[in-house]
Formats: structure tokens, sequence, C-alpha cells
């Protein structure tokens, strides 16, 4: 219920976001009349968006998790056939961790099992090695409020690495739009962009497309530059 609230402050139609989570479209719009959101004017008017970017790598990461239901042969959402859906809902979730330079759009991301403090943990701390090895020295870790984000797990890893945590306003995505964002070009380009037939095929093609984002995607947001282009501008080395 509480995913169906938050991507509804998004605005998202519930046929939107019955797709999104793979749920009828009568039990997105009973959940939504039950909380009172059942039209998209029971929502307070948009807020203006505040766009920003910082000045140097490392400045500010932003954290995100997205689930995905697991694979088991090919989805309905490659062969437009629901026959026998049902059947293989509940079989599991992995889960998209990913972290995003402000300054420089440069993405980390992995698929892990879990979407625990402990594996929240884990990923921020080989983020920031993987970082590093780059000339990249993290300053602070922008997250949602989420469980594992706030779980005493997760903030000894900060603090150990002697990084700040900012938080984002409840039900203002926004916020860390860098990561959303993100999420969604990952969704489009990679989660659903083919046919997989397993969830192992699909989390192995994570780290390949996550590469090619870096290393030869333009983005309009950084003069149509990749963004290993943008780091080596703005950490002064030639691109």
């Amino acid at each position: 219920m509480a995913e169906i609230e938050r991507l509804r402050r998004q605005r998202m139609s519930g046929v939107a976001i019955a797709r999104q989570l793979d749920m009828p479209r009568s039990t997105v719009g009973a959940i939504l009349r039950r909380l009172g959101l059942g039209k998209l004017s029971a929502l307070q008017p948009r807020e203006p968006v505040i766009r920003y970017e910082r000045e140097r790598p490392g400045e500010l990461l932003h954290l995100d998790i997205k689930s995905l239901g697991k694979i088991d042969g090919v989805g309905h959402r490659i062969t437009g056939d629901r026959a026998g859906q049902s059947r293989k809902r509940g079989i599991g979730w992995d889960h998209l961790h990913v972290a995003i330079d402000d300054a420089s759009r440069l993405a980390y991301t992995e698929v892990l099992p879990g979407l625990t403090g402990e594996d929240a943990a884990g990923f921020l701390d080989r983020a920031l090695a993987w970082y590093a090895r780059l000339g990249v020295k993290v300053e602070r870790v922008m997250t949602d409020n989420g469980s594992a984000y706030v779980s005493r797990r997760f903030a000894q890893t900060l603090t150990a690495a002697g990084v700040r945590h900012v938080r984002t306003r409840p039900f203002r995505p926004r916020t860390n739009g860098k990561a959303e964002r993100f999420i969604q070009t990952s969704l489009r380009e990679w989660a659903y962009a083919r046919p997989y037939v397993s969830s192992d095929q699909r989390a192995a093609a994570i780290g390949p497309w996550t590469d090619a984002y870096n290393l030869v995607r333009p983005h309009a947001g950084i003069g149509d530059l990749s963004p290993w282009q943008r780091l080596n501008n703005l950490l002064g080395n030639d691109s």
C-alpha cells in the first residue's frame, strides 16, 4: 500500500501504477480509493521543479533501490501474453541498488537479493570504494527514508567513511530526482528492453548496460557528454 501511495503522489495514473507493480487494476483502484487518492485532484498541486547540480564530483551521491519481480520465463511485458501470469507471481524479488554522482552522473549499480540495512550498507561500502578508485571522494549521500537507509548498520557505514547523510522529505521523490530518473532509464533500457529467460540473465546484463551508460551514452543535462567524459572534465583530466 505504501508503494502505491508513493507512486500516486508522483501523479501516476492507476493504470500506470498497476502496470509498474504488476497488480490488477481493480486492486490498485480500491487501494487508491481507500487512501482518498482515487482522483488526481485529491493530490496537492505540483510543486515547482527546483533543478540543481553540484560542482564537484563526490559532493553529493544519490542512492535508491528498485525492486523487480524475479523471472521464470519470458514475461508478459515482452510477449503481451498474460496467460499463466498469476501462477508465476510470488516467486520472489531482486533489488536494483543504484548510486549516481550528482555532478558527473556517473552511476554504480548492483542487483542484490535483499533490501535490508545490511544490503544497503554493503552496497554503499562498495560504491564508495569504486568511486574512490576513479578519484572521487564522496562527501554526502542522499537517500529517501526507507528502512534500509535509516538502519543502524547503514548509519555505521556512513560514519566509518566520514560521509554525511542527507534524507529527502517524505513524498518528495523529485528531491532525489537524479536517482529516480536513472532508475526509469534502467527499466526502459535494461530491465524491460529484451526478453530475459531468468533473473540471473537479467542481473548479468546490468553491468554491461551500466558501463555503456557511463562511457558512451550522451546526456542532455550535461551537454551531451557521457558521465565518464563529464567526470574527467570536472577532475581536469584528459577525456
